[in-house]
């Protein structure tokens, strides 16, 4: 197991098709503790999910545009865990009036929402996990993306742009980190079926183009990001870092 012996935190999980959530049971299954965090209205269906991985734990953090609110939920882990290897950031939102519109029409308030919340919010939490010393030596930070952050892709709007603030932020926090020798890259997952996909405008249709152009011709699951988010946990990918990752059955080789 490549993860036994380490202490990881999933950030985002919010029910059993969570993306987060196959990253928790990768973890798991590879031998880390695995501690949870989830906003409160998802906290007893993360409870109940956390059976299927006796010994995990779970903690609200309410509001990742709130400091306070992430401060809170780092002191509470910190106090009952100690120190961690890593964590996954699997947390993104963005109006929905944003993404089933065109994205010209993004108000300045969506627009600061959106990038806040699921790009700034990295920064956020790793500085101020390295300001409690609660990160180990060679520690991995992870965060989730998707490959509307490189091409236009209907629907995805704002998020797109969002998404690529969360890299362009991954390779400059790489450096700063490489400095204490932690690291940190990104997992640019092929589209899943989640409840956040719901909000995108004919997510089907392109569910169904994947199938179709992408060379393994399927779509990706929950288990196979999960898989790949254990292996940057792990000392096998220790000179890794600042990078992108594409788990997506190779669809983003594809031209036409």
């Amino acid at each position: 197991m490549i993860l036994k012996g380490k202490k990881v935190v999933i950030m985002g999980v919010r029910n059993k098709w969570s993306i987060a959530w196959g990253a928790a049971k990768a973890a798991y299954d590879q031998g880390a503790e695995v501690i949870c965090t989830c906003t409160g209205d998802s906290l007893e269906k993360v409870k109940d999910l956390l059976k299927e991985t006796p010994g995990a734990s779970v903690y609200v953090m309410e509001d990742v545009g709130s400091d306070e609110s992430i401060d809170t939920c780092l002191e509470e882990i910190k106090k009952d865990h100690g120190k961690i290897d890593g964590f996954l950031h699997a947390i993104a939102h963005a109006f929905t009036e944003d993404l089933r519109n065109d994205f010209i029409l993004t108000s300045r308030n969506g627009y600061a929402h959106a990038v806040d919340v699921s790009s700034y919010s990295l920064v956020a939490i790793t500085r101020m996990a390295k300001e409690k010393d609660m990160l180990n030596e060679g520690a991995s930070i992870i965060a989730y993306t998707y490959y509307g952050s490189e091409k236009a892709i209907e629907g995805y709007n704002v998020m797109g742009v969002a998404k690529a603030a969360l890299e362009a932020s991954i390779r400059y926090l790489a450096k700063d980190l490489g400095k204490d020798g932690m690291r940190i890259n990104g997992i640019s997952a092929g589209p899943i079926k989640t409840l956040s996909a719901k909000g995108i405008k004919d997510f089907g249709s392109i569910l169904d183009v994947v199938e179709e152009k992408a060379p393994l011709h399927r779509n990706v699951t929950p288990m196979e990001v999960g898989d790949a988010t254990a292996f940057l946990f792990s000392d096998m990918s220790k000179a890794i870092t600042g990078e992108i990752i594409h788990v997506d059955n190779g669809f983003s080789t594809v031209g036409v």
